[in-house]
């Protein structure tokens, strides 16, 4: 017997001594009921798919918060509890499974929702089980996602005080930029709300007892010019939009007498009660994902993919991956049997933690000033954190303890350096030497793309910037980068599975590094940034690691406890680098897609806002471009120092050449699915690149 085999066999004599002490299995079920709400086949038009049910229900939780697998939970001890001294919680949930289990791959792909958008899986073929529920509870329990579609959600309890008195604490709410003949303002328009959840209540519709400023000037840091502080008789919490100030009482909207100015931001310093325990939503995942996966029956109900498990994955994209990355710290991964929830897990466009288990907590949000995510571990191996003083720690310190980390399959893009951070991810808090991966850890970096990736396509000519592109509605300067990470993504989670269901590595990690010379100081990289004709420098376009002060009861390495100082006291920033640049100004490390092989322009994972309060700053999320010259004569008549399309590929075969050669490449090192290198080609010979 190995060490693990015998630390398995001491966890199994434990676990059944401790079942045979219990009522029945209550004490350990941590799903108690599921309630099926429909069941129906998917249909299918592919010659070669799989038919597929689909099952929606209910599943009903139950929590002890004398559990060590639960006590990281904030406010756990403060909810209220059954008659077995356990919290409860209901959460939504889509199983969508192959009918024909002889077609079944036995793995459960769990997809973590964002901010409560439904899945249904495009591949029928695959023979994979997919899982969606809800995590989100600050979402309205049956209520519409972000895509305003019927989604998942989830009800957590509210924590209660001592003798029934309501919990209080400071919250803050951002407004910039309020549109003209704006009557009132909602609590739920604050930057960090928008399609993210329901705001805290306020105590009190007692104006005083809250704080209402308005400025016309705010950097990055915080530093702010020509801050007026509106009265309390002069605005009301109020909705103004059919009744004069101070409109009719609502704790859900402001209002102001003489309307609200639109050429600043308003912040709105209140307290706020009945906070939801929100963290409920990571264990809630656990116990729901262990369920499906390992269970025969609830006390009332039965698995319906009983026995169909043998390997589970989870994939989440943006907020979603930032969940996946939070699960694996707070030690989520294993259940309250000691069995390990997820084999392998694939954050996408993730690079800090969700603020989810925090007291008054905002899971949404993008890193704006003032939102907690980065503050403690960021990286998959155990570091110090130099600036900021943390204990040395990582994302999967919990996880090592008892055996239950995960396959990990991370991937980046470069809008995550610029607006997400992602700095510290790779070079700590220093900026002064790579940190080393786990060998259970692979890291792709998609280079020159925007959060999420564009649109693909081979289109040279720009489309021109929307009037609103980013996460936070802001127009934008340069049009949107079309790099595609989709095509990527989509190999590697092929890769993934393979790794975890049969054994096979993935390829090696692609990334950008120090010791590489693909990753530089930020001043470095912003000043390498070719001249071009009527684009702006990037001077202001890398968002700052922010240092906070939340006070003393915020655990920054779990992102966890209580923001006591609200707004934070901003102590400064830690230095960052970025990914280099070649002299195009497209990144030179990392996974270089076909589209950046074979560029048409200047790919940028940045972009500038054109307009507004945060006009000059860094536009979050949106990426930018910047096209080549069709011709010599083009080039030097606008003083571009980028060679043209006509140099660097003399006419239209020349470009697909370039194209094929790409795909190819790409193909045979296991980042790029053959049927997708196909496609590409095609659309490059369907293109009009070069064409006369």
């Amino acid at each position: 017997m190995n060490g693990k085999q015998a630390k398995e066999f001491i966890r199994g004599v434990i676990m059944a001594s401790v079942l045979s002490g219990t009522m029945g299995s209550t004490a350990v079920a941590q799903i108690t009921r599921i309630e099926i709400t429909s069941r129906s086949e998917m249909p299918t038009k592919a010659p070669n798919a799989i038919p597929y049910e689909v099952i929606k229900g209910h599943l009903f939780g139950e929590l002890d918060p004398r559990d060590s697998h639960n006590t990281i939970v904030q406010d756990l001890d403060l909810a209220p509890l059954n008659e077995r001294g356990h919290a409860e919680y209901t959460t939504t949930f889509t199983l969508t499974r192959p009918l024909d289990q002889t077609r079944s791959s036995h793995v459960l792909v769990y997809a973590v929702v964002n901010r409560g958008a439904d899945f249904l899986p495009q591949d029928h073929t695959s023979g994979d089980t997919y899982l969606t529920s809800g995590w989100q509870g600050d979402r309205p329990f049956g209520g519409k996602s972000i895509m305003g579609t019927p989604g998942e959600s989830i009800r957590v309890p509210v924590a209660q005080g001592v003798d029934g008195k309501a919990i209080t604490g400071r919250v803050l709410a951002r407004f910039p930029d309020v549109a003209p003949g704006t009557s009132s303002l909602a609590l739920a328009a604050a930057l960090g709300y928008v399609s993210s959840g329901t705001p805290p209540t306020p105590n009190s519709l007692d104006s005083s007892q809250a704080t209402l400023t308005f400025r016309t000037f705010e950097d990055q840091l915080g530093v702010q010019s020509k801050v007026e502080t509106i009265g309390s008789s002069d605005w009301a919490w109020g909705d103004c939009t059919h009744d004069p100030f101070p409109g009719k009482p609502s704790d859900a909207f402001i209002c102001i007498k003489g309307g609200f100015r639109t050429d600043g931001l308003y912040q709105l310093e209140y307290t706020a009660k009945d906070p939801l325990i929100l963290g409920m939503g990571l264990t809630a995942i656990r116990d729901t994902v262990s369920f499906f996966r390992y269970e025969a029956k609830a006390l009332d109900g039965v698995n319906p993919i009983a026995g169909e498990i043998k390997h589970a994955i989870a994939i989440g994209v943006s907020q979603s991956g930032n969940a996946i990355r939070t699960f694996l710290n707070l030690g989520m991964n294993e259940d309250v049997h000691g069995r390990i929830v997820w084999d392998g897990v694939m954050p996408i466009i993730a690079s800090r933690q969700t603020p989810v288990n925090l007291r008054f907590a905002i899971p949404g949000g993008a890193t704006g000033l003032y939102e907690p995510g980065s503050d403690g571990v960021l990286w998959w191996t155990d570091w110090p954190d130099e600036a900021r003083k943390n204990p040395t720690s990582s994302l999967l310190h919990r996880c090592n303890l008892t055996d239950t980390c995960p396959k990990v399959v991370e991937v980046l893009g470069s809008s995550e350096f610029y607006s997400l951070r992602a700095s510290a991810n790779f070079v700590g808090t220093s900026a002064k030497v790579d940190i080393p991966l786990p060998k259970n850890v692979r890291r792709y970096y998609v280079a020159s793309t925007q959060h999420g990736g564009g649109t693909g396509g081979f289109n040279w000519q720009p489309v021109p910037p929307p009037p609103q592109m980013s996460f936070f509605n802001l127009p934008s300067l340069l049009p949107a980068n079309p790099n595609s990470e989709e095509e990527i993504i989509f190999a590697l989670f092929f890769a993934l599975k393979e790794w975890v269901a049969k054994g096979i590595e993935p390829p090696p990690s692609n990334y950008p590094t120090l010791q590489a010379g693909e990753l530089a100081p930020e001043a470095h990289v912003l000043a390498s940034f070719p001249n071009l004709l009527g684009t702006p420098a990037p001077r202001s376009a890398v968002n700052p690691t922010v240092v906070y002060d939340f006070g003393p009861r915020f655990r920054a390495n779990d992102v966890s406890g209580i923001m006591d100082t609200q707004p934070p006291v901003v102590k400064g920033a830690i230095p960052s680098v970025l990914p280099t640049l070649d002299a195009d100004g497209n990144e030179v490390g990392g996974v270089r897609t076909v589209l950046l092989q074979a560029p048409l322009g200047t790919y940028l994972g940045w972009n500038i806002v054109s307009s507004g309060f945060f006009k000059g700053q860094f536009c979050p999320l949106a990426g930018g471009y910047v096209p080549f010259a069709r011709t010599r004569l083009d080039r030097e008549r606008q003083h571009d120092p980028r060679l043209s399309l006509e140099e660097r590929y003399h006419d239209h075969t020349g470009y697909v050449a370039k194209v094929r050669l790409a795909a190819n490449d790409l193909v045979e090192r296991r980042l790029l699915l053959q049927h997708d290198a196909d496609r590409l080609i095609r659309e490059a010979e369907a293109s009009s690149v070069l064409l006369p």
